[in-house]
C-alpha cells in the first residue's frame, strides 16, 4: 500500500487491503458512503455481506468476487456493478492478479449499519 499513503489498512479477517472513507451522508432513512479501497495481489475482503446495496467501480485491475454459490465472477477495469444487501448475499472480493486493483463503492446503508457483517469462510481457500 506504500503507493497509496492515505488509505488505511482494513480489519481482519480482510488481508491485503486498505480504504479510505470520501464522504458520509445521512438522507432520509438511508446513510450513503463513498470509498476507495485498494486490494494487493493476493489480497481479500473476506466472506461478508452488507446490510445496504452496493455500487462497485473497478478502476484498476480485475476484482474476483465469488458469491455464496462460488461461481466465479470477475469484474475488469471500468466495469459497474451492483451488490445486494442481506445475509441471503454473501461475497468475498479478491485479487488474484498480479497489480493491485482499485475499487470505489457506494454504500447506500441504513443509518449506523457496519459497512460489512463478516461472515465464515464458504469455501477452502478461507478468505
Amino acid at each position: 500500500m506504500a503507493n497509496f499513503p492515505r488509505l488505511r489498512p482494513n480489519p481482519p479477517p480482510a488481508h491485503g487491503t486498505a480504504s479510505r472513507e470520501w464522504f458520509r451522508r445521512t438522507l432520509g432513512h438511508r446513510e450513503y458512503v463513498l470509498r476507495q479501497t485498494v486490494i494487493d495481489p493476493g489480497g481479500s475482503s473476506g466472506w461478508h455481506y452488507h446490510d445496504g446495496t452496493l455500487l462497485v467501480l473497478v478502476t484498476r485491475g480485475t476484482l474476483d468476487h465469488p458469491d455464496a454459490r462460488l461461481t466465479p465472477i470477475r469484474y475488469p477495469r471500468f466495469r459497474v456493478f451492483r451488490e445486494p444487501s442481506g445475509p441471503r448475499h454473501p461475497h468475498v472480493a479478491r485479487n488474484s492478479g498480479p497489480g493491485p486493483v482499485t475499487i470505489w463503492v457506494l454504500y447506500r446503508n441504513p443509518p449506523g449499519a457496519p459497512l460489512s457483517q463478516h461472515i465464515e469462510p464458504l469455501d477452502s481457500g478461507g478468505c
